[in-house]
């Protein structure tokens, strides 16, 4: 937790990651696991992918799918076709805002979002580990994929360096420590607010924000000071620095950084934002605005450079599929206890709809189908509500889900 004062935990405390379940101290008292735990990761690609060169163009064929057909873990994964976020028509870019919640309209000036599906998650999965979620995005644009419980954004972390010290970089336990004191001073302060808020008869509404934040507050300081006498884990620095592709280099290092958190269990839960709204960048082959060129109008010329980015993402993501794969586990490898979600917002992000969104499984340990076809437009939310149930919530319903499909069997 950073050194605020009591105004800014009250306006940002809601920006903090969610507490109540998922720092309840488990690792405290929990025996080692005997078995690998389970893991997550979800990837947006926010400005989509070509649909003609992403899905296969023979049902049930991966090799029929530019995109796909090089991927190393075809037998591991599944891609999904038909699947839609309902109430987007015209969300435009602000429907990134709903990937993983799925709430509607989210362009309207009164939208207030829902909690994401990484943080439900993260109450089940997050308690065990140093950090009970983590968020990246490729740049510092304040909000990503993750949201609490109140529908505010969770601030994802974007400087690679920054977030690899974060992980395993060394602590100074006495700034640390001056840290968490004042953090709880700051609390203490926030419960006399409160109690002057009661007796002076203040709006309820307004007494019981005071009440949920301090108690995330709260059990987030008992997690950190758990966790301060624990040493991080030693791994190799292995992020890279490419001038001339640095976009390129910056994905690789966030999908390195993801592998890292999940072989050292670090964290069992992990969302990416790929966004890239403003300016161009360079890949190989290509150069020019991400966004721009996302409006390629059916240009040839403007496709060209657009799949040469597109191809670049897949690259990287071939290669941290691969790796995870390559690292063995009992009973399995890492990528066979890691679900990796990989989907958009868009489906067509040339015309700004939201249906049809490119969207892959892999890894988990299902029995993957390789490419599923649903026979009518279907919730995007009924796929996360399987895999809330495949990670052991037990939820009727989530976000615009109309039912639980098993799309994913174990």
């Amino acid at each position: 937790m950073s050194h605020y004062s009591r105004r800014e935990f009250l306006k940002f405390g809601a920006a903090l990651p969610l507490a109540l379940q998922s720092l309840d101290l488990r690792a405290a008292t929990a025996a080692a696991a005997k078995a690998p735990p389970k893991r997550i990761i979800f990837i947006c690609n926010s400005l989509g992918f070509y649909e003609p060169n992403f899905f296969p163009a023979k049902r049930g064929d991966i090799d029929t799918s530019p995109y796909l057909k090089d991927l190393a873990v075809r037998e591991k994964m599944t891609v999904f076709q038909n699947l839609f976020h309902p109430g987007m028509d015209t969300s435009n870019h602000d429907s990134e805002k709903s990937f993983l919640t799925g709430a509607p309209s989210p362009e309207a000036t009164n939208f207030t979002n829902t909690i994401s599906l990484d943080q439900i998650l993260a109450r089940e999965m997050g308690g065990d580990t140093r950090f009970p979620f983590l968020s990246f995005s490729i740049y510092d644009r304040g909000w990503g994929c993750s949201w609490n419980d109140r529908g505010v954004a969770i601030p994802p972390m974007h400087d690679e360096r920054q977030i690899f010290d974060k992980l395993f970089g060394e602590e100074d336990l006495s700034a640390k420590r001056r840290q968490i004191e004042n953090d709880q001073h700051v609390v203490k302060c926030l419960y006399r607010d409160m109690a002057q808020l009661e007796e002076n008869g203040g709006d309820q509404t307004k007494i019981e924000s005071y009440r949920t934040i301090i108690a995330e507050l709260e059990a987030q300081l008992k997690h950190e000071e758990f966790w301060l006498e624990t040493k991080k884990p030693e791994v190799p620095d292995t992020l890279i620095e490419d001038q001339e592709f640095a976009f390129s280099a910056k994905i690789r290092n966030l999908f390195e950084l993801s592998k890292l958190a999940f072989q050292t269990d670090s964290t069992r839960v992990i969302t990416i934002s790929l966004d890239w709204i403003y300016g161009a960048i360079t890949v190989p082959g290509a150069t020019g605005g991400w966004h721009t060129l996302s409006h390629h109008g059916g240009k040839a010329d403007a496709l060209e450079k657009l799949s040469r980015i597109e191809v670049d993402v897949m690259k990287h993501l071939n290669e941290f599929l691969s790796e995870l794969d390559g690292i063995e586990e009992e009973g399995g490898s890492l990528l066979d206890h890691t679900t990796v979600v990989i989907g958009s917002n868009f489906g067509d992000a040339s015309n700004h709809t939201c249906n049809n969104l490119p969207t892959i499984v892999a890894g988990g340990g299902y029995q993957h189908q390789a490419h599923t076809v649903l026979e009518k437009p279907t919730p995007l939310c009924n796929l996360y509500l399987d895999l809330l149930h495949q990670h052991n919530v037990d939820a009727g319903s989530f976000g615009s889900s109309t039912k639980a499909m098993e799309l994913l069997k174990s």
